[in-house]
């Protein structure tokens, strides 16, 4: 799902004229939440995939009570909520720049919420112009992943943290 700057402002403004108090918007890499709360709307993007050309740092809805603004809020590693120690971590092998998925137009190997399986390939690591494909140690649920995509990783950085459970 892609979403433009001046879609998510027209969903804005259609929302704010309306009873709808909240609105989730969802697929495998992108999850949108808007809720209206007492004068003012919030958005949540929980997962870090939305690349920072269309972050938006504010929104004003015309017309909206009290003129509502929209702020999103820096993308940044999701903090665990539950008991977290049994999730295994999947490490960088190597000093490299991480990549979520096969090429930037295709779907990421794993996103947060996916199951994998015991040697699926979860992402790629480029080292010297080699591009090497870093499997899962264990079958679970990826439940955090540590790095966005294009970052740099030192080797044994935790790169997803998987709850094999």
């Amino acid at each position: 799902m892609s979403i433009n700057f001046q879609e998510l402002r027209d969903l804005l403004k259609a929302i704010s004229q309306t009873d709808i108090t909240e609105l989730t918007l969802k697929n495998s890499d992108f999850e949108l939440v808007v809720k209206k709360q007492t004068g003012q709307s919030a958005v949540s993007i929980p997962q870090a995939t939305v690349a920072p050309s269309t972050a938006v740092e504010s929104i004003n809805i015309p017309g909206a009570i009290g003129s509502q603004t929209v702020a999103t809020p820096e993308v940044a590693p999701i903090t665990p909520t539950v008991d977290d120690k049994k999730w295994v971590d999947i490490t960088s092998p190597m000093v490299g720049i991480f990549y979520s998925a096969p090429a930037p137009d295709e779907d990421s190997f794993a996103a947060v919420g996916d199951r994998i399986n015991k040697g699926d390939t979860v992402c790629i690591i480029e080292a010297m112009k080699l591009m090497n494909e870093i499997e899962g140690e264990v079958s679970g649920r990826v439940m955090e992943i540590s790095v966005q995509n294009g970052e740099p990783v030192e080797f044994g950085q935790v790169l997803m943290r998987v709850d094999p459970g």
